[in-house]
């Protein structure tokens, strides 16, 4: 677990591609879900968005579709 990526996404410093690969890889350790639970919950709703599997690998189309409409 990067306590640093932790502190940055807390402070709100992180862009939703750095986010979404941020909960990707804490869903891949299993880390995710050890966390309070505001981040099981985002976990879960980026699984439930079909952005990220529950194994934790990111749908490129999907996040570029959310990229996109982020713009």
């Amino acid at each position: 677990m990067n306590v640093d990526n932790i502190i940055k996404y807390e402070s709100g410093e992180m862009g939703l591609g750095e986010m979404v690969q941020f909960f990707a890889d804490m869903i891949k350790s299993g880390d995710v879900w050890s966390l309070q639970g505001h981040y099981g919950r985002n976990a879960m709703a980026i699984i439930e968005a079909g952005i990220v599997d529950r194994e934790g690998n990111i749908d490129e189309d999907m996040l570029n579709y959310y990229l996109d409409e982020d713009e």
